[in-house]
Protein backbone atom coordinates (compact mmCIF):
# COMPACT_ATOMS: atom_id res chain seq x y z
CA UNK A 1 0.00 0.00 0.00
CA UNK A 2 1.30 3.46 -0.85
CA UNK A 3 1.19 6.45 1.45
CA UNK A 4 -1.50 8.07 -0.69
CA UNK A 5 -3.66 4.93 -0.59
CA UNK A 6 -3.29 4.58 3.18
CA UNK A 7 -4.24 8.21 3.78
CA UNK A 8 -7.23 7.92 1.44
CA UNK A 9 -8.49 4.89 3.34
CA UNK A 10 -8.00 6.60 6.69
CA UNK A 11 -9.84 9.70 5.49
CA UNK A 12 -12.76 7.57 4.32
CA UNK A 13 -13.15 6.20 7.87
CA UNK A 14 -13.15 9.63 9.54
CA UNK A 15 -16.12 11.06 11.39
CA UNK A 16 -16.86 14.29 13.21
CA UNK A 17 -17.77 12.64 16.51
CA UNK A 18 -14.32 11.08 16.75
CA UNK A 19 -12.66 14.34 15.70
CA UNK A 20 -14.45 16.17 18.51
CA UNK A 21 -13.47 13.44 20.97
CA UNK A 22 -9.81 13.77 19.97
CA UNK A 23 -9.90 17.56 20.24
CA UNK A 24 -11.39 17.28 23.72
CA UNK A 25 -8.30 15.35 24.82
CA UNK A 26 -5.77 17.64 23.20
CA UNK A 27 -5.47 16.68 19.54
CA UNK A 28 -4.97 19.34 16.90
CA UNK A 29 -6.66 19.74 13.52
CA UNK A 30 -4.39 17.38 11.57
CA UNK A 31 -6.64 14.35 11.94
CA UNK A 32 -9.45 12.47 10.21
CA UNK A 33 -11.16 11.18 13.35
CA UNK A 34 -10.83 7.44 12.76
CA UNK A 35 -12.10 4.93 15.30
CA UNK A 36 -9.49 2.66 16.86
CA UNK A 37 -11.23 -0.43 15.47
CA UNK A 38 -10.94 0.88 11.91
CA UNK A 39 -7.26 1.74 12.43
CA UNK A 40 -6.57 -1.75 13.76
CA UNK A 41 -8.44 -3.35 10.85
CA UNK A 42 -6.42 -1.36 8.32
CA UNK A 43 -3.18 -2.28 10.11
CA UNK A 44 -4.18 -5.95 9.97
CA UNK A 45 -4.72 -5.59 6.22
CA UNK A 46 -1.32 -3.95 5.69
CA UNK A 47 0.50 -6.19 8.20
CA UNK A 48 4.11 -4.96 8.59
CA UNK A 49 5.50 -2.17 6.42
CA UNK A 50 8.24 -0.22 8.17
CA UNK A 51 8.92 2.22 5.33
CA UNK A 52 5.25 3.08 4.99
CA UNK A 53 5.08 3.52 8.76
CA UNK A 54 7.85 6.13 8.68
CA UNK A 55 6.10 7.97 5.86
CA UNK A 56 2.81 7.93 7.76
CA UNK A 57 4.50 9.25 10.89
CA UNK A 58 6.01 12.16 9.01
CA UNK A 59 2.55 13.41 7.94
CA UNK A 60 1.95 14.42 11.62
CA UNK A 61 -1.68 13.31 11.16
CA UNK A 62 -2.72 11.55 14.36
CA UNK A 63 -4.67 8.77 12.63
CA UNK A 64 -1.71 8.14 10.33
CA UNK A 65 0.53 7.99 13.37
CA UNK A 66 -1.72 5.48 15.15
CA UNK A 67 -1.55 3.31 12.03
CA UNK A 68 2.21 3.80 11.70
CA UNK A 69 2.77 2.55 15.23
CA UNK A 70 0.95 -0.71 14.46
CA UNK A 71 2.82 -1.54 11.24
CA UNK A 72 6.38 -0.48 12.06
CA UNK A 73 9.24 -2.71 13.21
CA UNK A 74 10.63 -1.31 16.51
CA UNK A 75 14.04 -2.97 16.20
CA UNK A 76 14.62 -1.18 12.88
CA UNK A 77 14.41 2.22 14.56
CA UNK A 78 17.59 3.98 15.56
CA UNK A 79 18.07 5.72 18.91
CA UNK A 80 17.83 9.08 17.12
CA UNK A 81 14.65 8.11 15.26
CA UNK A 82 12.88 7.14 18.49
CA UNK A 83 13.98 10.39 20.11
CA UNK A 84 12.64 12.37 17.15
CA UNK A 85 9.33 10.51 17.23
CA UNK A 86 8.81 11.04 20.96
CA UNK A 87 9.63 14.75 20.77
CA UNK A 88 7.39 15.30 17.75
CA UNK A 89 4.12 14.09 19.31
CA UNK A 90 2.23 16.09 21.91
CA UNK A 91 -1.07 14.19 21.83
CA UNK A 92 -0.82 11.80 24.77
CA UNK A 93 -3.00 9.09 23.23
CA UNK A 94 -0.56 8.72 20.32
CA UNK A 95 2.39 9.04 22.70
CA UNK A 96 1.04 6.23 24.87
CA UNK A 97 0.49 3.97 21.87
CA UNK A 98 4.06 4.71 20.80
CA UNK A 99 5.25 3.71 24.26
CA UNK A 100 3.17 0.51 24.49
CA UNK A 101 3.70 -0.80 20.95
CA UNK A 102 7.19 0.47 20.13
CA UNK A 103 9.27 1.84 22.99
CA UNK A 104 8.38 -0.81 25.57
CA UNK A 105 9.52 -3.62 23.24
CA UNK A 106 12.56 -1.81 21.82
CA UNK A 107 15.64 -4.02 22.24
CA UNK A 108 17.68 -1.56 24.33
CA UNK A 109 15.61 0.85 26.42
CA UNK A 110 18.00 1.55 29.29
CA UNK A 111 20.05 4.21 27.46
CA UNK A 112 16.79 5.88 26.42
CA UNK A 113 15.41 5.69 29.96
CA UNK A 114 18.50 7.33 31.45
CA UNK A 115 18.54 10.05 28.79
CA UNK A 116 14.83 10.81 29.07
CA UNK A 117 14.84 10.89 32.86
CA UNK A 118 17.21 13.89 32.55
CA UNK A 119 15.36 15.54 29.65
CA UNK A 120 13.59 18.89 29.84
CA UNK A 121 11.38 17.86 26.91
CA UNK A 122 7.91 17.07 28.32
CA UNK A 123 7.17 14.06 26.13
CA UNK A 124 10.64 12.59 26.62
CA UNK A 125 10.26 12.96 30.39
CA UNK A 126 6.83 11.33 30.20
CA UNK A 127 8.30 8.37 28.31
CA UNK A 128 11.27 8.19 30.69
CA UNK A 129 9.01 7.86 33.70
CA UNK A 130 6.93 5.24 31.87
CA UNK A 131 10.10 3.22 31.26
CA UNK A 132 11.08 3.64 34.91
CA UNK A 133 7.68 2.40 36.09
CA UNK A 134 8.02 -0.59 33.79
CA UNK A 135 11.56 -1.25 34.99
CA UNK A 136 10.32 -1.30 38.59
CA UNK A 137 7.99 -4.14 37.55
CA UNK A 138 10.46 -6.14 35.46
CA UNK A 139 14.00 -5.21 36.53
CA UNK A 140 13.81 -3.39 39.89
CA UNK A 141 17.47 -4.09 40.57
CA UNK A 142 18.28 -1.40 38.00
CA UNK A 143 16.39 1.28 39.93
CA UNK A 144 17.48 3.35 42.92
CA UNK A 145 14.00 3.28 44.46
CA UNK A 146 14.74 5.65 47.40
CA UNK A 147 16.26 8.08 44.90
CA UNK A 148 13.23 7.83 42.63
CA UNK A 149 10.91 8.49 45.58
CA UNK A 150 13.02 11.56 46.42
CA UNK A 151 12.58 12.85 42.86
CA UNK A 152 8.83 12.26 42.92
CA UNK A 153 8.46 13.94 46.32
CA UNK A 154 10.43 17.01 45.28
CA UNK A 155 9.42 17.33 41.64
CA UNK A 156 6.00 15.92 40.82
CA UNK A 157 3.98 18.92 42.02
CA UNK A 158 5.78 21.24 39.60
CA UNK A 159 5.95 18.80 36.69
CA UNK A 160 3.90 19.22 33.53
CA UNK A 161 0.57 17.34 33.64
CA UNK A 162 1.78 14.93 30.97
CA UNK A 163 4.75 14.02 33.16
CA UNK A 164 2.79 13.95 36.42
CA UNK A 165 0.72 11.08 35.04
CA UNK A 166 3.69 8.73 34.53
CA UNK A 167 5.49 9.91 37.67
CA UNK A 168 2.33 9.03 39.57
CA UNK A 169 2.24 5.59 37.93
CA UNK A 170 5.80 5.05 39.10
CA UNK A 171 4.90 6.08 42.64
CA UNK A 172 1.91 3.72 42.71
CA UNK A 173 3.94 0.87 41.23
CA UNK A 174 6.54 1.21 43.98
CA UNK A 175 3.88 1.24 46.68
CA UNK A 176 2.10 -1.78 45.23
CA UNK A 177 5.15 -3.96 44.65
CA UNK A 178 7.46 -3.12 47.54
CA UNK A 179 6.05 -3.36 51.09
CA UNK A 180 9.24 -1.85 52.50
CA UNK A 181 8.58 1.40 50.57
CA UNK A 182 4.78 1.35 50.78
CA UNK A 183 4.41 3.65 53.77
CA UNK A 184 6.61 6.29 52.20
CA UNK A 185 4.84 6.00 48.83
CA UNK A 186 1.47 6.42 50.54
CA UNK A 187 2.76 9.41 52.50
CA UNK A 188 4.13 11.11 49.38
CA UNK A 189 0.88 10.57 47.51
CA UNK A 190 -1.21 11.86 50.40
CA UNK A 191 0.96 14.94 50.93
CA UNK A 192 1.09 15.91 47.25
CA UNK A 193 -2.59 15.19 46.71
CA UNK A 194 -2.18 14.90 42.94
CA UNK A 195 -5.21 13.23 41.27
CA UNK A 196 -7.06 13.18 44.61
CA UNK A 197 -10.20 14.54 42.94
CA UNK A 198 -9.70 12.88 39.55
CA UNK A 199 -13.10 11.78 38.15
CA UNK A 200 -13.43 8.03 37.57
CA UNK A 201 -16.22 5.90 36.19
CA UNK A 202 -18.14 3.56 38.47
CA UNK A 203 -16.14 0.40 39.13
CA UNK A 204 -12.80 1.96 38.14
CA UNK A 205 -9.92 2.60 40.54
CA UNK A 206 -8.86 6.18 41.20
CA UNK A 207 -5.38 7.20 39.96
CA UNK A 208 -4.83 8.97 43.31
CA UNK A 209 -1.79 7.00 44.49
CA UNK A 210 -2.94 6.13 48.06
CA UNK A 211 -6.28 4.78 46.79
CA UNK A 212 -4.62 2.98 43.87
CA UNK A 213 -1.94 1.38 46.06
CA UNK A 214 -4.31 0.25 48.79
CA UNK A 215 -6.81 -1.18 46.32
CA UNK A 216 -4.22 -3.20 44.41
CA UNK A 217 -2.64 -4.49 47.64
CA UNK A 218 -6.10 -5.50 48.84
CA UNK A 219 -6.68 -7.45 45.64
CA UNK A 220 -3.39 -9.28 46.12
CA UNK A 221 -4.75 -10.55 49.44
Amino acid sequence: MTLSEALTQLESFGNETMRLHNRKYGAGENQFGVKMGDIRALAKKIKTDHELALQLWDTENIDARFLAILIMVPKKLSHDEINRMVKSEGFVHVADWLYNYVIKIYPDTEPLRHEWMKSTDVMCARAGWSLTSGCISRNPQLIDIPGILDRIESGMAAAAPEVQWTMNSTLANIGIRFPEYRERALSIGETLGIFRDYPVSKGCTSPFAPIWINEMVRRQG
